[in-house]
């Protein structure tokens, strides 16, 4: 694994030093490389430049929300999705720009909605049916138009983990379109008075690796929209082909580029919209862990040692499982590297585990090290997405802070949980 070190061969986020950033900040940290989330962003926006197509990056940020996260995200002109009211608040905060925002969400409340339209959210990507009757019922009450797409499940599997599958027929999320579910929805949202239908979203899943099924969605999804243009006398306006493009997490993974999705997803749509003869309308991508899984970092500092003769060694950190379910949910795979040696040699296998009182709390079952010893700075690489943002309080242990580092100088940006923090909404019941 290629590292970034400086001169005393340490780890170097961002420019500043690990060990630097362990000591100011205490572990377990979380610390990102801001140049490199920017880097990633003006990728995929250079990709629709260059092939002069009107496209979009909506950052999903479900993968880690903050406020600063999204005043980064502004600064970079980019949109960003949020999926619950949680996520809504913190752009709300953020001040981020409400017509850049789109909502998502399988069963979002009518609490949501309404906060949605009071903030006046620019696009709500509507889910199922009772949400589209809910939402027609709303705007018609308060005589308020609002820009809506479809989430349609356009019966592409992708090659992932079953829990990041999402655009099979099998799913939970969007308006089944062999059923005819899809084309039901835009004639009952062509009727509703105050829904304006720009046009359609898919998302297929999460870390995926392969082009094949970005470009059959494309196909489908343009295919769909020059028949629909057809039957309803409807002009589309908007093409959201998901996100999900696959980073790597270790040195067995193997991605393209995650602007190489971007480029063929432009191409295929190209080709149809000629083909078709109908315009290009504007392409839409929604990825989170490819802008913020590579540049986060998780550095722990390590504690205990259990040692079984024939059997690999236990090496445990002041994290765990609380900070970074991943492993334990779906197996999720880490490499890790000692902070102050992070090209050194291994001389060892080791069980790198965490504190928190279950037998999976495992972050990596077999990590080669060098010879480490209790107060080490360990560096979990590519923890970015979906490390902090699933992050809880299991066994009453506060979450982590979260630095911020570019061009060598770091900030807190979210503070460190403290055991006062774990029960302030507790009630007495004496």
């Amino acid at each position: 694994m290629s590292l970034p070190t400086n001169h005393a061969g340490h780890l170097e986020i961002g420019g500043a030093d690990a060990l630097t950033l362990a000591a100011d900040y205490q572990t377990p940290l979380v610390v990102y490389d801001v140049a490199q989330i920017r880097q990633q962003v003006r990728a995929f926006q250079h990709v629709f430049e260059t092939a002069h197509v009107d496209g979009i990056v909506s950052y999903a940020s479900k993968a880690f929300a903050s406020i600063a996260m999204y005043q980064v995200m502004q600064q970079l002109n980019a949109h960003i999705d949020v999926v619950s009211g949680g996520e809504l608040t913190t752009a709300i905060a953020a001040q981020f720009p409400m017509p850049h925002v789109s909502f998502h969400g399988n069963n979002k409340s009518e609490a949501e909605l309404v906060m949605a339209l009071d903030a006046h959210v620019g696009t709500i990507i509507v889910d199922n049916f009772h949400e589209l009757a809910l939402l027609d019922h709303l705007t018609t009450a308060r005589q308020q138009p609002v820009d809506i797409l479809l989430r349609i499940t356009p019966g592409i599997s992708a090659h992932t983990h079953e829990y990041d599958q999402t655009g099979q027929v099998d799913s939970k999320f969007g308006f089944d379109l062999d059923s005819n579910q899809a084309t039901a929805a835009v004639a009952q949202a062509m009727q509703a008075p105050y829904l304006n239908l720009r046009g359609i979203h898919a998302h297929i899943g999460s870390q995926i690796f392969a082009l094949e099924g970005f470009i059959a969605v494309t196909h489908k999804l343009m295919s769909l929209l020059a028949d629909w243009a057809q039957t309803f006398d409807f002009t589309p306006e908007v093409l959201n082909v998901g996100g999900g493009f696959g980073i790597a997490y270790t040195k067995d993974d193997d991605p393209l580029p995650p602007e190489a999705f971007v480029q063929a997803i432009v191409e295929a749509a190209k080709a149809d919209s000629t083909a078709l003869q109908m315009s290009l309308p504007q392409i839409w991508i929604e990825p989170g862990r490819a802008i913020v899984g590579p540049a986060g970092y998780s550095l722990y500092t390590i504690g205990s040692r259990k040692d079984v003769p024939g059997l690999l060694p236990y090496v445990a950190v002041d994290g765990g499982m609380g900070d970074n379910i991943r492993p334990a949910l779906y197996q999720a795979k880490y490499e890790a590297v000692l902070a102050s040696a992070p090209q050194a040699p291994a001389t060892e296998t080791v069980h790198l585990v965490g504190k928190y009182c279950e037998s999976g709390d495992i972050l990596i079952d077999r990590q080669p090290l060098p010879t480490t010893h209790p107060g080490d700075i360990v560096a979990v690489c590519a923890t970015g997405a979906y490390g902090y943002a699933m992050a809880s309080n299991y066994n009453r242990n506060p979450r982590p802070a979260v630095v911020f580092v570019e061009n060598g100088q770091a900030k807190i940006v979210v503070s460190r949980e403290t055991f006062a923090d774990l029960i302030h909404l507790d009630q007495s019941y004496l």
